[in-house]
């Protein structure tokens, strides 16, 4: 619908209120975001609260600085309220995601005379489940209990000296109202193996049957949902809900606008997502504990019950997939040429085109159907499980069985379905291609590999499989289906063209996209210096010793610098060759946790001794280091893929036999992404200066250097 003035106005009035609330001064680059994103959302046609326009999505890429949060929370609240529809602001870190419930939408609604609620959304596993914990209190220590056999859900569980009383006060705390029940909101960090004994799933939850739900975390969590103008979630909330049919967690994507910020990470989450994996050692060990359960279950159920009956179903189909897991890990073993080296205790197997040889196919499909029926027999458990919580109705099993099984029966029935998902990715037929389908048109076959690792005493082969490009995923479950939707990052263009992730995510034909220029006059902050060294990357060795040579005589004059390696050896090489002779000097991000490491790197800078920081990936895009905490960023070498990655490997498979230049098409575009956001660690604010040093010269001697300079930030650039 065509914006109404009332709206125009409501978006106008409350830009400048917060900018007088705040104190701070208009930017061109937000309200270039403001004015777009407003326009895009009054073109959706609609009729009767339906989207009537065809598909398409916003795409902003705005640079730090810009104040995105601020631009699309103005633009977007206003209009989504006017349409009546829920605004759902999607981040991929916990951090931006609690800045925006704590931080920018309070100042919003306080500096502004917009009206709107807002929640926070997240998934079950997030939060406490009281029926869960109160088990874990009465089975501590005993581990043959009949009342509750959680212990079955704990695959190698470790019981830790004062874990009990570690239970006693998260129940303690939660009671007195100290605490919500968020994991996320207990003051210190609570370790996966604990928690997962005191959180769910949607397998193993009860939801209304459960003695405790009016006392529930994560349904008081959701009661806010049905009522909210904006839910703040992350991308694989999102994913998740999608992958239910959407609207099972998040509002209905017809009935929702999104705002998926750093969206470059949307692609990657949607891969993971929606990729499989089965483990087959762990699997047959898992198989055994589903044995157990069902010896101690037996007494529970009355005989001649559908339940009775049905155990020796799912004792039986047990059977069977533990056969067919044999003969696939024989096979596996004796048909592939695994390679070990000397320093990896992995090694990998890919195989080309997706394509599994003839007798593993088969024994794939007798895999998958091995495992269909022990889903189908687990789920006819769970069902009647589920129904012994009707107390109006009589059933053949009563509450007590009820309460004191499902939990444990539904999640062998959830990681039954999890395996199944591999078996079917494994079995699936590529399409058939019609006399018009030109092998360009094609979609790419899933990548499909297995991986075997050693250990001293033991050794696993897991089995994988995962779509190559998520463009069809996202298009048929979220763009095709969206009232609308907006995708922002400081990093959207790889070269300077958006084709990179409009591919990757299968963006709408009519998307309309918009670089908003920065408000840094970057010539002025920064400069971009590629100084001369003895070695090409290449050459590891050769490289590893000039990097011990040139980096001291590089961080001399600074007193904050980020170093960015490629590779954790090479990083943990250098740092043993350095540290010596610069004693106190030199942190790593694995020398603690990250939180401990930025901290140790700040006390050391604000009592005026150097620092140095040593990182690889998640350091070149996931810290801010803003004004003196930072002013020389160092990278190593350019940030290629790694090429045994069997995912990336698959898709320039899938590239030249289009008649494509994988390096050029894929390798290239995504070093230039990933240098871009390296290089953005250096400015945070306008009042910043530094510099960038690149270290591998063939950003210089190598045709491809020249395309990954002109992407980056317009920096005075001395290349010696």
């Amino acid at each position: 619908m065509p914006l109404s003035d009332d709206v125009k106005a409501e978006i106008q009035q409350g830009y400048r209120d917060v900018l007088a609330g705040k104190g701070i001064r208009a930017r061109y680059g937000q309200r270039l975001m403001i004015a777009e994103i407003a326009r895009y959302m009054g073109d959706i046609t609609e009729d009767d609260g339906k989207r009537t326009s065809a598909p398409a999505a916003c795409v902003v890429e705005a640079g730090t600085g810009t104040g995105k949060t601020l631009g699309y929370l103005i633009a977007a609240i206003p209009v989504a309220r006017a349409l009546g529809k829920t605004l759902v602001i999607s981040t991929a870190t916990v951090a931006l995601q609690d800045q925006i419930i704590s931080k920018d939408l309070p100042d919003l609604e306080k500096h502004t005379r917009l009206r709107f609620e807002w929640t926070l959304a997240k998934g079950r596993g997030r939060y406490l489940c009281l029926s869960r914990l109160e088990t874990r209190l009465q089975d501590e220590g005993h581990g043959d209990s009949d009342t509750m056999p959680l212990f079955l859900l704990d695959e190698g569980r470790e019981q830790e000296p004062g874990t009990r009383e570690f239970f006693e006060e998260l129940l303690g705390q939660y009671g007195s109202r100290q605490w919500d029940g968020d994991r996320d909101h207990w003051p210190s960090t609570i370790p996966d193996d604990i928690w997962r004994q005191v959180t769910t799933d949607h397998r193993q939850c009860t939801n209304r049957h459960c003695a405790y739900f009016d006392n529930c975390a994560f349904f008081d969590a959701r009661k806010g949902l049905e009522t909210a103008d904006v839910v703040v979630a992350n991308h694989d909330l999102v994913l998740a809900d999608l992958a239910l049919g959407g609207g099972a967690i998040l509002p209905e994507p017809e009935n929702a606008l999104y705002i998926f910020d750093e969206a470059h990470h949307l692609p990657d989450k949607a891969l993971n997502h929606f990729a499989a994996s089965v483990p087959l050692n762990s699997t047959r060990q898992w198989l055994k504990q589903l044995g157990q359960a069902l010896v101690k279950i037996q007494p529970w159920l009355p005989p001649s019950t559908v339940a009775s009956r049905t155990v020796e179903k799912v004792s039986e189909a047990s059977r069977q997939l533990e056969d067919c897991l044999n003969r696939v890990q024989e096979h596996l073993l004796n048909s592939i040429q695994w390679e070990f080296s000397d320093e990896r205790r992995t090694a990998q197997w890919r195989y080309p085109e997706g394509e599994l040889p003839e007798q593993l196919l088969a024994l794939a499909t007798e895999t998958r159907a091995a495992t269909a029926g022990l889903v189908r027999h687990l789920g006819t458990m769970a069902d009647e499980l589920q129904k012994g919580f009707d107390e109006r109705k009589d059933h053949e099993l009563d509450r007590d069985t009820a309460e004191a099984w499902y939990p444990v029966i539904g999640s062998f029935h959830a990681r039954a379905e999890d395996q199944s998902r591999l078996w079917a990715a494994w079995c699936e037929a590529p399409a058939p291609a019609s006399d018009d389908d030109k092998p360009a048109h094609r979609p790419p076959p899933p990548a499909r590999w297995a991986v075997r690792q050693r250990w001293d005493h033991a050794e696993e082969v897991t089995l994988y499989s995962s779509p190559v490009l998520a463009d069809n995923l996202l298009y048929s479950r979220l763009w095709s289906r969206a009232h609308g939707a907006v995708l922002t990052s400081a990093t959207l263009t790889a070269l300077g063209r958006f084709d990179r992730l409009r591919s990757r995510a299968g963006l709408p034909a009519d998307s309309r996209y918009l670089v908003v220029p920065s408000s840094f006059r970057y010539g002025e902050m920064a400069t971009v210096e590629v100084p001369p060294m003895d070695a090409l990357p290449t050459d590891t060795e050769g490289f590893t010793a000039a990097l011990v040579k040139r980096l001291p005589e590089l961080w001399a004059a600074e007193k904050a610098t980020l170093v960015l390696f490629t590779s954790r050896r090479q990083m943990n090489a250098v740092r043993d060759r350095l540290a010596p002779d610069h004693p106190g000097l030199i942190t790593t991000q694995d020398d603690m946790a990250k939180g401990e490491v930025l901290r140790h790197h700040c006390e050391r800078v604000d009592a005026g001794k150097p620092s140095v920081l040593f990182g690889v990936a998640s350091f070149a895009e996931g810290i801010d280091l803003p004004g003196r905490y930072l002013d020389h960023v160092i990278i190593t070498r350019l940030p290629f893929s790694v090429p045994d990655d069997p995912i990336e490997a698959s898709l320039a498979e899938w590239v030249t036999s289009r008649g494509g230049n994988p390096f050029m098409e894929i390798t290239v575009p995504d070093a230039s992404v990933k240098l871009v956001q390296a290089v953005g660690r250096l400015l945070r604010t306008e009042s910043d200066t530094g510099r960038v040093s690149i270290l591998d010269r063939r950003i210089v001697s190598r045709r491809y250097g020249q395309l990954l300079l002109d992407a980056l930030p317009p920096f005075r650039r001395i290349i010696q």
